[in-house]
Formats: structure tokens, C-alpha cells, sequence
């Protein structure tokens, strides 16, 4: 397409503030195609000198377009214009596009998307509320997030039609998932990360967990406990993890494990001097004879290597499906490993890491499955989420419920548990049965007397 076509798209031109969509996905078309010849032409080029090459190249574009507007008699855009339209182009062409405002936005916690028109925002508090349409339709979105994709910083990954699910991480930690062609409208999700920076005691404030389970959690983690974070979604399970391992020695060498990075410990340097992230890389093409995709680079073989890299823990992410063999495999060295998982409750938390494991094949049994859980999990905390109404006014409470220490058991079970913090009337996790052995964490801290006496108000 010409700049003249461009030009007499746009008609009599965008009014102040406003943003001639289609006109940026052509011109973000445009400028993607010349920067890659310039790439090509330069050679590698940095991040930030793409950039910068890009802005130049978007300029001239608009620079251009404005000149064509001038010979065909139309009304041109003023300085205003031209500058909202290139930030339009340059957040489609290596932001987020439309979708930038709304990740910009640190009152929105999770965007929810139903097809281009169907944008639900959920806020910090609870609330739900209409956003705007993130394209100009359903194809348009489809083709920016499989453009989205191809230019992903951590590695590129296809959304196709064979490959019709997408999960990545974008610039600035959201995680962002995605599905097409396998339901009747694109279906989009783009999970915030609010809290990067966050200790234990900061949860003590927001009222997430009482102090006792705060020491606890704290003498657990310097005791190289094996902790499971169970929760629904968006319950709060990875700001957690991210405050359980603020009470891991700034000093101590950790490796990250993830199938998108999401707990950002490398980025904390003040709190960890040495973090070692490695994320899942999808391959592309058909499986080979050793079960994976050319390039496929799978959380079991960063776990492998990460042995060469005098790793003080090792911490594997969250566990949806076949991370549970790495998260295993990671306590079973004893360092303290620390890992989430979706389920409604503690116990269940079990069942659900079993039946991850038994997705392994056949040879992976109940009984295997639950005694390996059973031997290499110390801890299970389960985090609680609530939204309430009162007045027009929308609450949304998160809270650690359940603090569970979990061995083998008998043989129907397999699994024993003892609710060393359970409920309480608030659902804040209170004081419950204190198995002998987790008195030993009070030389790490833990404050026992504290915990013996909320014991006895209970009584």
C-alpha cells in the first residue's frame, strides 16, 4: 500500500487525542518491514537501537503521509495528532498496541478478553468493569498476537492454527495467554504483577497472614522446608513465593525454573545477589523421536544443568501439568525448593500434584505418584481469595488459610496431615497442631511462645 493510500484513508483526519486504528496497523506493517530490511543491512542490532531505529523510520512514514495530505488538499494533522498517532505505532510495532494503556494502568490487576470487542478489566479492589475494544476485529487481533509472538524477547513462538494456544511473558513481567481458532472468538488474558517487592511482613500489614505464621513461614524457608503455595487464580500464590524467598540469605546462589518467568528474583539484586532464571523454550515443527520440538528447551533439562552451577536452591514455578517432575526432583536435593499449584484447598493440593504426575504415562502410578509428593513436600500454604459488595463498595481479600505440614501416611492415604495453622472464624490462618519435629525451627527464628499462646486463647 502507498502513502497516498494511506493518506486517503484517513479522510479528513483524526480529531485531538484520538487514533485512526487501522491507519496504525498499516503504518505499524509498514515500519516492521522496513526495520527488518535495516536490521538486515546492519547486522545485530540492540534492543534499544531497534528502537531507536524504529522512531526514525515511524517519523518518516508519518512525515510522509502528512506530506501527501498537503498535495491532495485535505486537512492535515497537527503536532498533537502526529505525536499521538507515532506512539500509537510505536506500541504496536514493539509494545503492546491497544493494549498498552491498559497494562500501563496500575489500578488493573488481570484483563480479560472475549474477541477484539469483549474486554473486561478486573481492578486492584475486586471490581470488574467494561474496557475497550483492544482491534478493530477479531482477525486483526489474531494477527497482532501471533506478530506479538514472533517478536517475543525471551524467545519467538508460533500461534497458529497448529499451534493454536500462546503463553508469554511480556516486557515489564505480565503473562499474558491466549487462544484462537480453537473457540468461537480469540480468547486473551493478561495477568498483572502488582507486587515484585515483598516481604512477609508487608503481607502482616495488607492483613494476609497474622504475625505467628509469619515467623513460622520465615523459619521454614531458613530451615530449607519444601513449600507448595496452593491457591485459586489470582489468589496471590507467586507475591507469596516472592516474599518467601525475601528470607532466603541475600548471598545464597538460587536457580529460577519457570514456564514463563513470573517470579523476577534476578531482578531484586538488593534482596538476591545471585539468581540464575531459566524458562521453558517452545519448539516449533513436529515431535521428534525424543518426544520434543526442534529447540524445545524443557524445565527437566534446565533442572539437569543447573547442577554444573553451584546452586544453593532451587525454586520451580508454578506446576500446571509435567512441572511437578522438576518441582520434585528439585526437593528431593533438600535444598528448599518452593513451587504453587492451583486447587481449593491444602489437601486437595495433594490430589492435584498427583494426578499432574500420573499425566507422565502409564508407568506413573497413584501410589508412586503420592509417595514421591508425600516424601519431598514439607509444607503446603494455602492462600484464600474473597470478593465482597457492600454499599456499591467492591472488597477483595486475600489470605493465607492454612499452613499444612504434610509425610507419608498410611497405606489408604498414603500421605499424612497435620493443619499446623487452620482457618480461623476470619479465615486467617490461627494456630492449630504443632507436629514435635517443627519446634526445631524455633533456632531459625520461629516464635514458638507466641504461637503456644494464641494456642491457648483458642482454647
Amino acid at each position: 500500500m502507498t502513502t497516498t493510500d494511506l493518506t486517503n484513508q484517513t479522510g479528513s483526519g483524526t480529531g485531538p487525542g484520538e487514533v485512526d486504528w487501522q491507519l496504525v496497523a498499516q503504518l505499524r506493517a509498514r515500519a516492521s518491514s522496513q526495520l527488518s530490511d535495516a536490521v538486515g543491512q546492519h547486522g545485530t542490532l540492540t534492543k534499544e537501537a531497534q528502537e531507536e531505529l524504529g522512531r526514525s523510520i515511524i517519523l518518516d512514514l508519518i512525515e510522509a503521509a502528512v506530506a501527501d495530505r498537503v498535495d491532495s488538499g485535505l486537512a492535515t494533522w497537527n503536532l498533537l495528532q502526529q505525536q499521538v498517532l507515532a506512539r500509537a505505532v510505536f506500541d504496536a510495532l514493539f509494545r503492546l498496541g491497544r493494549l498498552q494503556p491498559l497494562v500501563d494502568n496500575d489500578e488493573v490487576e488481570n484483563i480479560m478478553i472475549d474477541g477484539f470487542d469483549n474486554v473486561i478489566l478486573e481492578m486492584a479492589d475486586g471490581r470488574r468493569v467494561l474496557g475497550p475494544p483492544v482491534a478493530g476485529s477479531n482477525e486483526e487481533l489474531i494477527e497482532f498476537l501471533s506478530f506479538l509472538a514472533s517478536r517475543s524477547e525471551a524467545s519467538a513462538r508460533e500461534f497458529s492454527e497448529a499451534n493454536p494456544t500462546l503463553d508469554l511473558r511480556l516486557d515489564g513481567g505480565s503473562r499474558l495467554a491466549a487462544s484462537a481458532w480453537v473457540c468461537p472468538r480469540p480468547q486473551v488474558n493478561i495477568r498483572r504483577h502488582r507486587l515484585v517487592e515483598v516481604s512477609l511482613n508487608d503481607l502482616v500489614i495488607l492483613d494476609m497472614l497474622t504475625p505467628p505464621a509469619a515467623s513460622f513461614l520465615a523459619a521454614a524457608v531458613r530451615a530449607r522446608k519444601s513449600i507448595v503455595v496452593s491457591g485459586a487464580q489470582g489468589a496471590g500464590k507467586t507475591t507469596l513465593v516472592r516474599a518467601l524467598c525475601a528470607e532466603i540469605d541475600a548471598w545464597e546462589p538460587i536457580g529460577t525454573f519457570e514456564t514463563e518467568l513470573e517470579l523476577f528474583l534476578h531482578e531484586v539484586r538488593e534482596r538476591h545477589q545471585m539468581v540464575r532464571p531459566w524458562e521453558h523454550r517452545p519448539g516449533t515443527g513436529e515431535i521428534g523421536p525424543n518426544g520434543r520440538r526442534p529447540g524445545e528447551f524443557t524445565l527437566d533439562q534446565a533442572l539437569s544443568a543447573s547442577h554444573r552451577y553451584n546452586l544453593s536452591r532451587q525454586i520451580v514455578g508454578e506446576v500446571r501439568g509435567s512441572e511437578v517432575w522438576p518441582m520434585i526432583k528439585a526437593m528431593e536435593s533438600g535444598t528448599g525448593s518452593i513451587s504453587t499449584t492451583h486447587a481449593s484447598d491444602a489437601v486437595a493440593a495433594i490430589r492435584k500434584l498427583v494426578t499432574c504426575a500420573m499425566e507422565a504415562g502409564p508407568h506413573v502410578t497413584a501410589e508412586l505418584a503420592t509417595a514421591k509428593l508425600a516424601a519431598t513436600i514439607d509444607l503446603i500454604v494455602h492462600v484464600d481469595m474473597s470478593t465482597t459488595t457492600t454499599d456499591g463498595r467492591t472488597t477483595r481479600t486475600r489470605r493465607v488459610a492454612e499452613i499444612v505440614a504434610v509425610a507419608p501416611g498410611e497405606k489408604a492415604t498414603g500421605y499424612a496431615t497435620t493443619h499446623i495453622f487452620a482457618a480461623g472464624p476470619d479465615g486467617v490462618a490461627v494456630p492449630g497442631v504443632l507436629p514435635d519435629d517443627y519446634r526445631a525451627l524455633a533456632r531459625y527464628g520461629f516464635d514458638l511462645n507466641a504461637y503456644l499462646a494464641h494456642q491457648r486463647e483458642a482454647d
